[in-house]
């Protein structure tokens, strides 16, 4: 069990006053006030759907003798040590890291930021770095990892006393690198401060998360925000194709790098090939082939090569154990019936990822094959997006059913309102309502005929659908296999 003074978990944390005993021992950190108890300390964070200050006389009554919060309670109890701080978010991270003995600076530590594609090139850089013969780890939405061991993942970004612990455990277990997805909400609510990272990526940014960011310009804000705080002794790599990847950079003191397959840059692809069986790429004017699939992963894939190599590694031996990497779980994952029927099961979920996802179905078209889209929007999340979502399958489909994603605590049919007010008056005949996501799929599945393409959008690697607080278990691609007649 570790165990730690007050100072040295107060390093470098911005205190206006400590009131009573700062001599005690601490054995945790919370910030949730149930779990609170003897020799833990409690931080009172502000969050954007409870304060925690109004839970300080329950950790208290736990047990609970050290308080941090921004405002010392007006009745105050005896023996208990209050720690005044400007902000509780940006101490609760320091402390984290003092706590777990900053772990980002014992290992190579880089971030992904972007709209999309922040999954797909975190997690192959982590299988490129495995292959490599490095030990490392990987925070990604899909899952995360120590080497071999999987260990589950509940958000994008953990929070910091997650995020601290999972790296302490990968410092311990002699991880060298350390492959992370950060959140526009992450970067935001400070939930990586105190990190100390050795390189960040830049994908992309388009329509997505205003329900928490309110507008485009402070959801970009969040994203440039990771890049103003890199160190200089770091590596930023961005998306030159993106109107903003170099807006990214404006402020950065990090050594600048640019990937695109438009212009000249540090890191330049070529399409070669693209196909269903895989993408031939020319990166740096040497051809490799890639088992990935469309134009959205060529930028994935440049990004994990550009990445690569700034970190050190030999640009041939990463093109050759490129060449080697598997898809990643609910990114673009094909299932083939017997009839000839293909299915594609993707996480896209923003206006632009589905975009992406339907130009390399209609580029790979080679007849006259129908493209059957099968897709929905998720409740309680971004409204703005909805209309937008319907519209872009509407206009790159030929058969389009709108269905629920996790409707949360929102009514799935309210929800196919807002995405029907986007189709066009003129396609609205291609169009048909289901909200059951069964059904849906199972009507795509009977609509389509051999040589058809059947998307599957926005829930990806999922397992389950959100329904009014409760995870029901739902797997699109055992519905795909259930409806195709194979094994699930």
């Amino acid at each position: 069990m570790i165990m730690k003074t007050i100072q040295e978990i107060l390093k470098n944390v911005e205190t206006i006053s400590i009131v009573g005993n700062s001599n005690r021992n601490v054995s945790h950190i919370t910030a949730d006030s149930r779990q609170a108890q003897n020799e833990w300390i409690f931080v009172a964070v502000r969050g954007t759907q409870t304060d925690g200050h109004l839970y300080i006389k329950k950790a208290v009554e736990n047990g609970c003798q050290i308080i941090v919060c921004e405002d010392i309670p007006i009745e105050r109890t005896d023996n208990i040590t209050y720690i005044q701080v400007k902000n509780s978010g940006v101490a609760l991270a320091k402390m984290a890291t003092n706590f777990y003995d900053e772990p980002s600076k014992n290992l190579k530590l880089v971030g992904v930021t972007g709209t999309n594609g922040k999954t797909t090139i975190a997690t192959l850089l982590f299988q490129l770095f495995r292959r490599l013969g490095y030990s490392a780890g990987l925070l990604s939405t899909v899952e995360n990892r120590i080497d071999d061991e999987v260990i589950a993942a509940t958000h994008t970004t953990p929070d910091p006393i997650e995020l601290n612990q999972l790296l302490n455990k990968m410092v311990y277990h002699g991880c060298e690198y350390c492959f992370m997805e950060v959140s526009s909400h992450a970067i935001d609510q400070q939930r990586i401060g105190g990190l100390e990272f050795t390189g960040g990526i830049f994908t992309n940014i388009t329509h997505d998360h205003l329900d928490y960011h309110k507008t485009f310009a402070n959801y970009l804000a969040a994203k440039k925000r990771f890049f103003d705080d890199l160190p200089d002794t770091a590596f930023a790599l961005s998306n030159l194709d993106d109107r903003n990847g170099k807006v990214m950079l404006q402020n950065c003191k990090a050594n600048k790098y640019y990937y695109s397959l438009q212009t000249l840059a540090d890191f330049k692809c070529k399409i070669s090939e693209n196909q269903l069986s895989g993408l031939i790429l020319t990166l740096n004017d040497k051809e490799a082939y890639f088992r990935l699939t469309g134009k959205f992963n060529a930028y994935n894939l440049t990004a994990i090569y550009g990445a690569a190599v700034c970190l050190g590694a030999d640009s041939d031996e990463v093109l050759k154990e490129m060449s080697l990497l598997k898809p990643v779980d609910g990114r673009f994952e094909t299932i083939v019936s017997t009839d000839g029927i293909t299915a594609i099961v993707d996480y896209a979920h923003t206006p632009d990822a589905l975009k992406n996802v339907l130009e390399t179905i209609n580029e790979l078209r080679t007849h006259n094959e129908q493209v059957i889209t099968v897709a929905g929007c998720g409740g309680d999340r971004d409204k703005t997006k909805r209309p937008e979502m319907a519209a872009v399958c509407c206009n790159m489909s030929d058969r389009v059913i709108l269905t629920s994603d996790n409707p949360r605590t929102e009514d799935p049919e309210v929800i196919l309102d807002e995405m029907t007010a986007g189709v066009p008056i003129e396609l609205k005949r291609k169009v048909l309502r289901i909200s059951n996501r069964h059904e849906a799929i199972k009507t795509a599945v009977a609509l389509a005929k051999s040589g058809d393409v059947i998307l599957i959008a926005g829930k990806g690697h999922e397992k389950y659908q959100d329904i009014l607080g409760v995870k029901h278990h739902f797997d699109d691609k055992e519905e795909i296999r259930k409806n195709f007649g194979m094994e699930v």
